[in-house]
């Protein structure tokens, strides 16, 4: 069986809890390559519901499979799962992504079938 590495989540929600003081974070902004990027809630990428994929079968994350990182949501369309992960934003407020930019759904949820913008 193959199987891969990655980061899990809490993390990010150790970070988030450690800034007390300012407002809980409610949104992830993934930062990619080429201008890419990928928000989502923060509660959807919480208890093992997304991660950070860096290594697969013992190996790096080959850039065509979204290497060096990757963010893998499975429960939302894959364009949520962004490939070329540099840096993930934690933010009180939600900003579209790449390609909500381009009129796809905001949220992307394959079980209510949110592709585009209205769905």
């Amino acid at each position: 069986m193959v199987e891969a590495r990655h980061v899990v989540d809490r993390r990010l929600a150790r970070h988030a809890a450690r800034r007390r003081g300012h407002k809980t974070p409610e949104h992830v902004l993934a930062f990619s390559d080429g201008g890419y990027s990928s928000n989502l809630p923060l509660d959807d990428i919480r208890d093992g519901k997304a991660w950070v994929a860096y290594e697969y079968g013992d190996e790096p994350l080959d850039p065509e499979h979204g290497g060096p990182a990757r963010l893998l949501v499975p429960r939302h369309y894959f364009w949520k799962s962004a490939k070329w992960v540099r840096g993930i934003e934690l933010s009180q407020a939600d900003r579209p992504g790449f390609w909500e930019g381009y009129g796809y759904h905001n949220y992307g949820d394959p079980w209510k079938e949110q592709r585009y913008t209205g769905d």
